[in-house]
């Protein structure tokens, strides 16, 4: 008959593995991380899903070995030669990222209630970032070598380095307010660590490498993996003792043997434990997780993930751009380094044991931090086609406007809009040699379709429209519908290209006005200009002829013309009534009768609303 306990042990390995095997491929061919595979697996066999186990925390002791050997892992990886080299930006970069990030949570948290111990530690969590996540990312984008990657990865590394100390001091936090403890107590304790790790640090120094080559003279690679696994193992139980943090000491083994012959070995020796452990920890983080509490706090969960991504992005977002990074790089790293870390499912666990958070936010915490690593890599897929794009467009602006062969026409025209396109129609049937730019891409290839040449500049930049032959061009028209950017164009205009006739669009009549201040002499109001035909039509629909409806529409122009240039002398500017208000005498028409009509009466002083664009400043 079977052992019951051997059956059980064997049906619940079964269980984690299969788990494992089910969700983890799912998630990658989702082209996500393998860790949420396992978060994911953890949830669906834990008590929150199918129930499969009842008691997560009795694997909890055996899973964190996996966080001890990633910790050894990260030693191994980080030569001291290494950190030499990227000590401005870890010491740098990777401490403002993580002070500046963790200040401005740590306001946050305290407003939701977090207090003392609870807060820091929170607040820390919060501020680390997914280095499984990342580094998978920048791997298989094989953008690890690029200026954001190594930004990124320096961020990384001292995130991890401020872990272990962090880990290590949490004990020792009970003495902040909200915690359970006095520091004085604890001053022997901590003397007797700091010396255990100074022990630690002269026996890896001194006596790790001389054992490792006595056990490669045996020439037996099972021996070589033993003594990897009492090394990591060793040294986390001499610090455990101490009551340090297992994984300290791990992380000081491993760094002390990262410039040893024997380092690659090592690794090779450890990674599958690391990867199974690691995998088994972060299923058991998910079994961990109380579906009841969060979906009786789904909106918190959700609005908490999506507030801590969004500050933590845009500070690190701020930070890059401060050390001079592109906004693309820059972008890219904010977002890769958006999620909450791994650690957060250590210190989160940790804080609630020590009391400096209760068991309810510890579980609401955990889910945050899990939801983010969700979140992480999908926006991650999101962001890169957007930047993609984005380089491409500003590829082919760079390159249109270095292109200005063939320009220099007696007329420039700046906007191809639909204004301009018209306008430019007229002026290619008159024969005249017409230079168009426009710095609308889209714009510019569709008119190169039809067989329009436009040349692709900001009208804004006095060397973009030297270059286009404004210098030589017998006429400017401004043709673009941004009101502000045609007054700018139009002041430099005026004042660097005198020779040249200004023809300038204008939005409506304060526009009209503004340009005039600013020395246009007759700038064209596309909506009364249109306002001015649509009545014409109107009038012959009533029955006027064509002769009687164009008078009265020349009459209008004239008139208005008039109180234009009365209200510029007397410097009215405002958008208001008053702008209409003030009529103009009206004078005899050439021609004061026709058919029987006395156009000399017509039109009495007209009321303030028919006068189209003054009052409403209509779009154009």
């Amino acid at each position: 008959m079977a052992d019951p306990s051997a059956a059980s042990a064997t049906t619940s390995t079964l269980v984690f593995l299969g788990a494992a095997v089910a969700a983890v491929p799912l998630l990658r061919f989702a082209g996500l991380s393998a860790v949420l595979g396992y978060l994911l697996a953890g949830i669906v066999i834990g008590p929150s899903g199918l129930g499969l186990f009842r008691s997560p925390d009795a694997l909890r002791t055996v899973a964190e070995l996996g966080i001890v050997m990633f910790l050894f892992v990260i030693g191994l990886e980080l030569k001291p030669s290494k950190l030499v080299s990227m000590r401005r930006d870890i010491l740098g970069l990777g401490l403002l990222q993580v002070l500046v990030t963790g200040i401005v949570l740590a306001v946050g948290l305290y407003l939701l209630g977090l207090r003392g111990a609870g807060l820091l530690a929170m607040a820390f969590a919060f501020a680390l970032s997914a280095t499984a996540i990342a580094l998978q990312v920048l791997n298989e984008r094989g953008a690890l070598a690029t200026a954001y990657g190594q930004k990124s990865f320096a961020v990384l590394l001292f995130q991890d380095m401020a872990i272990v100390p962090f880990i290590a001091l949490m004990p020792l936090l009970a003495g902040l307010p909200g915690g359970g403890g006095g520091m004085r107590e604890h001053l022997p304790d901590i003397a007797l660590a700091f010396g255990a790790l100074a022990a630690l640090v002269l026996a890896g120094r001194y006596l790790l490498n001389p054992f490792f080559r006595l056990l490669a003279r045996a020439d037996a690679r099972e021996v070589m993996t033993a003594a990897a696994l009492l090394v990591v193992l060793g040294a986390a139980e001499a610090m455990h003792a101490v009551g340090l943090s297992a994984a300290l000491g791990a992380f000081v083994a491993g760094l002390m043997l990262a410039e040893s012959h024997f380092r690659h070995q090592l690794e090779a020796d450890i990674e599958p434990f690391r990867g199974l452990l690691l995998g088994l920890f972060f299923m058991s983080v998910g079994m961990s997780i109380d579906g009841n509490v969060v979906m009786g706090s789904l909106a918190f969960v959700l609005g908490m993930a999506v507030l801590v991504m969004g500050l933590k992005a845009a500070l690190t977002f701020l930070l890059l751009r401060v050390y001079r990074q592109p906004v693309a790089d820059a972008v890219r790293a904010s977002v890769l380094l958006s999620t909450i870390g791994e650690f957060a499912f250590v210190i989160i666990p940790l804080a609630g044991t020590l009391g400096f958070i209760a068991p309810r936010d510890a579980t609401l915490y955990a889910a945050i931090a899990a939801i983010t690593m969700f979140l992480g890599p999908v926006l991650v897929k999101l962001v890169e086609p957007v930047l993609a794009r984005m380089a491409e467009r500003q590829q082919q602006q760079e390159d249109m406007a270095e292109d200005f062969e063939g320009a220099g026409g007696e007329v420039l025209v700046i906007g191809f809009g639909r204004f301009g396109q018209v306008a430019n129609q007229m002026l290619l049937a008159a024969e005249r040699n017409v230079t168009v730019i426009d710095r609308n891409i889209d714009r510019i290839r569709a008119a190169g379709r039809f067989g329009f040449k436009v040349y692709y500049g900001d009208g804004r930049r006095l060397d973009v429209l030297r270059a286009a032959g404004a210098e030589k061009a017998a006429v400017i028209a401004i043709c673009i519908d941004d009101r502000e950017a045609a007054s700018t164009i139009a002041e430099m205009a005026v004042r660097a290209f005198p020779q040249a006739r200004l023809v300038v669009r204008a939005y409506d009549r304060v526009h009209a006005l503004d340009l005039m201040e600013r020395g246009v002499r007759n700038p064209i109001r596309e909506t009364f200009e249109g306002a001015l035909s649509f009545g014409r039509t109107a009038l012959m629909a009533l029955g006027l002829s064509e002769d009687e409806s164009e008078a009265i529409r020349q009459d209008i122009r004239r008139r208005d013309t008039q109180r234009l240039m009365r209200q510029r002398d007397e410097g009215i500017l405002g958008g208001t009534d008053l702008l209409i208000g003030a009529t103009v005498a009206p004078e005899p028409l050439s021609e004061p009768k026709r058919k029987g009509r006395d156009l000399t009466a017509r039109p009495k002083p007209v009321p303030q609303a028919g006068l189209g664009d003054g009052v409403t400043g209509e779009s154009s």
